[in-house]
């Protein structure tokens, strides 16, 4: 079996690299990346650039399996184009079945929502793949690690209200992948990768506090003070939109959800929040 991941020169990519490598030796594994000189030795390095569609067939031939992890880029319709442009070349290089990550919660929505490229992805992938699975990502725990050590400075965690969020690990989502890319029977399937509990805002605070060493509370912002608070900081308008969307979420309940799927396809318990930013802490785990 040759099995590949597109977007392999990311921390994900490689995440999942190195979990087949290490579960499945015998798999003839695939990285494909537009900087394929940075990928482990011990896989096969194509070139393959979503800002360059032509690459895309060429890197993608020959696989049974295919894992598209999509960019980024938060720029108005640029990653909507690049999942529909990842999906037809590997269609046309006669992939078997494709892997799409996407993100819970997702449904159809105009940009610069987040959610508006999931949807286009998700919905070109099932009307036109021949075989396919989608693997809907909850919140990256590392994400909130970096946001509570960003919100040390100002005291407060901010959303637009109250909300439940399942944080899950880029370590459990990649050994997740790993598990859909290396077993048969998941034709069909749409997975939420959840972590293995729903955490409040107060406990989002109080894990912020223990991680970042000094009191973190939790503001509840509107809109428009959290788009001027962004501004002022100086961070670009696509990122200001991706944030604003992502707290929508939030409050709409979209990462309000704990599943079992990332056990029943990784092997192991994902891991807690918890868990996560203590093994941040101690060095035990890349950021």
């Amino acid at each position: 079996m040759k099995i590949g991941v597109s977007g392999a020169g990311g921390q994900l990519g490689r995440a999942v690299l190195q979990e087949i490598t290490a579960r499945h030796p015998e798999v003839d594994l695939v990285g494909i990346s537009r900087s394929p000189d940075a990928l482990p030795a011990e896989v096969e390095a194509r070139q393959g650039d979503y800002d360059r569609p032509e690459t895309l067939p060429r890197g993608y031939a020959g696989l049974d399996q295919l894992l598209l992890i999509p960019s980024s880029d938060l720029r108005r319709g640029v990653r909507a184009a690049q999942n529909i442009a990842a999906i037809d070349a590997a269609i046309a290089a006669g992939v078997k079945h494709i892997v799409l990550l996407s993100a819970l919660g997702t449904r159809q929505q105009e940009e610069p929502a987040v959610g508006a490229s999931y949807w286009v992805g998700e919905q070109h992938l099932i009307k036109n793949a021949p075989s396919w699975t989608i693997l809907r990502l909850s919140y990256y725990a590392e994400a909130f690690a970096q946001e509570a050590q960003a919100s040390a400075a100002s005291g407060a965690l901010v959303g637009l209200g109250e909300s439940r969020v399942s944080y899950v690990s880029r370590g459990d989502i990649a050994a997740a992948a790993a598990g859909v890319l290396t077993s048969e029977g998941h034709t069909g399937a749409i997975y939420a990768m959840t972590g293995p509990e729903r955490l409040t805002s107060a406990q989002r605070s109080a894990a912020a506090t223990s991680f970042a060493g000094k009191h973190v509370g939790f503001a509840v912002v509107t809109e428009t003070q959290l788009r001027e608070g962004m501004k002022q900081s100086g961070l670009p308008e696509e990122v200001v939109d991706a944030v604003i969307s992502i707290q929508r979420d939030f409050v709409s309940g979209a990462f309000d959800v704990v599943t079992g799927d990332v056990e029943h396809l990784s092997g192991h318990v994902p891991k807690t929040l918890e868990q996560v930013l203590h093994a941040l802490s101690t060095g035990t785990l890349p950021a």
